[in-house]
């Protein structure tokens, strides 16, 4: 007779799980707040009049569009999507209300035919990613190209800029003497609702198994094409929410509006911890990265840098954080792999 004993007690899969602490504060996003503090931290004490409560309020009047669209951006993403038609969108809606508005429609009605269509925009895009089976880079190319044009031709070069007052004031509110945009109100109302769906929900959990492997997610009952078709819905609505609100908040509806808003979505999202292969990403995370990206831009034009340097430093960070990820990635599989399988030590007797 054999028998196999081992030298070590059985472990269960929490005994191998990194302490709490450490899955909380050594994580991307986490680097990205602490990021976020210190770049806000140094830009109050050397950047004259950054520290001021209307610096403050101007930045999030600002990067208001860039986080709501950000929003349904970073569930696109984790599922190893991708959308580039946003920024297109945000100017489609921008001229649906003006022109709408401009034609004796009520604002009210005009910008809820504007949602609608920036709903079936995104339905556009989420049929031919789903249904036709065309890659979303290249579907969304496509449309950044169809509304940006669409919007160009309703309004040609002119700009529709009569709007109820009511609405325009309201765009640029404060929340009391907080010097706080109203508009953030909205924003952590979506929040709330997108951070539930995605970390606490069953639907949340898919959008994470499509974008590790689609394929097993589809086996495990995910169903995935629904799952990509409501989230490419969800940026179209959102988008021309943010295209709504860029119109209320400049007081203009114009075809060029929010172009190439598309890259700072993105880049945001990529800088907030979201893997651009998908499967990976959390919103608070994603909301630091606008912010910093907010706060970083800010902060140099008050130090009278140009645009164009702006521009560098802002790619270059987007850079060292996507070469970052895939380092420390690719050193933590080395890391195992050194370590290798643990042996026990195993006795026989027969």
């Amino acid at each position: 007779m054999t028998s196999i004993t081992t030298g070590a007690p059985a472990r269960s899969y929490p005994a191998y799980a990194r302490p709490l602490w450490k899955r909380v504060l050594l994580t991307r996003e986490m680097a990205i707040i602490a990021l976020l503090v210190i770049v806000v931290i140094v830009a109050s004490a050397t950047v004259r009049g950054f520290g001021q409560p209307i610096t403050m309020t101007y930045l999030l009047l600002d990067v208001a569009p860039i986080l709501l669209i950000a929003l349904p951006m970073t569930l696109v993403m984790i599922t190893g999507e991708i959308d580039l038609s946003v920024g297109s969108m945000v100017g489609l809606a921008s001229v649906t209300t003006g022109v709408l508005t401009q034609s004796g429609m009520p604002f009210e009605l005009a910008a809820l035919i504007a949602l609608l269509v920036g709903g079936l925009g995104g339905a556009f895009n989420g049929f031919l990613v789903t249904v036709v089976g065309l890659p979303s880079l290249a579907v969304t190319i496509g449309t950044l190209a169809l509304f940006r044009g669409l919007a160009v031709g309703l309004l040609g070069t002119t700009a529709v800029t009569e709007f109820p007052e009511f609405w325009t004031d309201l765009a640029k509110a404060k929340i009391g003497e907080t010097g706080i945009p109203v508009i953030v109100i909205p924003f952590l109302v979506l929040l709330a609702v997108f951070a539930i769906v995605l970390h606490y929900t069953p639907f949340g959990r898919g959008i994470y198994a499509i974008g590790l492997a689609k394929e097993a997610a589809h086996f495990s009952g995910v169903k995935v094409e629904r799952t990509k078709f409501i989230l490419f819905v969800l940026t179209g609505l959102v988008s021309a929410l943010a295209g709504i609100y860029y119109t209320l908040r400049f007081g203009s509806a114009r075809g060029d509006n929010a172009t190439g808003m598309e890259l700072q979505v993105i880049a945001a999202v990529v800088l907030g911890g979201v893997s651009v292969f998908g499967g990976r990403g959390a919103l608070h995370g994603v909301v630091a990265g606008v912010l910093l990206i907010g706060v970083l831009a800010s902060a140099l034009r008050l130090a009278n840098v140009t645009s164009d340097v702006i521009n560098i430093i802002t790619g270059a960070l987007l850079v060292i954080s996507v070469v970052s990820s895939s380092l420390l990635a690719w050193l933590a599989r080395k890391r195992r792999s050194a370590g290798g399988p643990q042996r026990d030590s195993v006795s026989t007797a027969g």
